[in-house]
């Protein structure tokens, strides 16, 4: 009868412990196999497959360009040009408002006192360029703005005169007076006595003969510049 012989099992510290880490490799292997690895979320416009090369499997991605929206554009350049238009006029009226202001802030006289007779505008068949205002010899005649003498003493017409160019650019003129008080090249101040009322030249009678020159030169009306400065003779 044969003999059997048993074998004892053969195990150690170290066997279990290589056996217990292989188990936890073989699950760990598992778990990671079930689940698909993490893929970055692409937002994509559009994608195309193109059979370019005879390669059909391999997607070539396009990105579209969404529609411009062409209303919207033209509505904004619309409300932009509304806008700038509206600061224009905003300050066109500021503008205007402060010339305004400065205009009333000059002072301003009359030339002199006395009655008015004869206006600017047609006169005898030809114009008259200025205002007659009739007084006695010696009545004070003033600058009527502030600025400087460019002429004091005879005048052909006019037997003396005094000239005074404005701080404005205007310059007014002062005829047929009797004496004048100022030198040419003088700073003179508005309301400044600069002569008095004469009748020299051609003239039929005392008065003060006065014109005012735009800065062009040209003959305005003296009687229209002294009312928009609120002046009244």
């Amino acid at each position: 009868m044969a003999r059997h012989l048993q074998r004892k099992p053969v195990w150690s510290p170290d066997l279990v412990l290589f056996g217990v880490a292989a188990g936890a490799a073989v699950v760990a292997f598992q778990a990671n196999a079930s689940e698909p690895a993490a893929v970055p979320e692409t937002r994509l416009l559009s994608a195309a497959f193109t059979g370019a090369g005879g390669d059909t499997d391999r997607p070539t991605l396009r990105a579209v360009r969404p529609p411009e929206h062409t209303g919207d554009v033209e509505q904004l350049a619309k409300s932009l040009r509304m806008t700038e238009k509206r600061e224009a006029d905003a300050a066109a009226r500021l503008k205007a408002e402060r010339e305004e202001e400065e205009r009333r802030r000059v002072k301003v006289f009359a030339p002199t006192e006395g009655t008015l007779t004869s206006a600017y505008g047609p006169r005898w068949g030809g114009t008259h360029y200025g205002l007659d205002i009739a007084n006695r010899i010696g009545t004070p005649i003033r600058s009527v703005m502030d600025g400087v003498v460019i002429d004091a003493g005879p005048a052909s017409g006019f037997g003396l005169w005094v000239r005074i160019r404005h701080t404005d650019g205007s310059v007014a003129v002062y005829g047929h007076i009797n004496s004048y008080a100022v030198n040419e090249g003088q700073r003179v101040a508005a309301g400044q006595v600069i002569a008095e009322v004469g009748n020299r030249g051609n003239s039929s009678g005392p008065h003060l003969h006065f014109e005012l020159w735009d800065q062009a030169g040209r003959k305005a009306d003296p009687l229209a510049w002294l009312r928009s400065y609120g002046v009244e003779l």
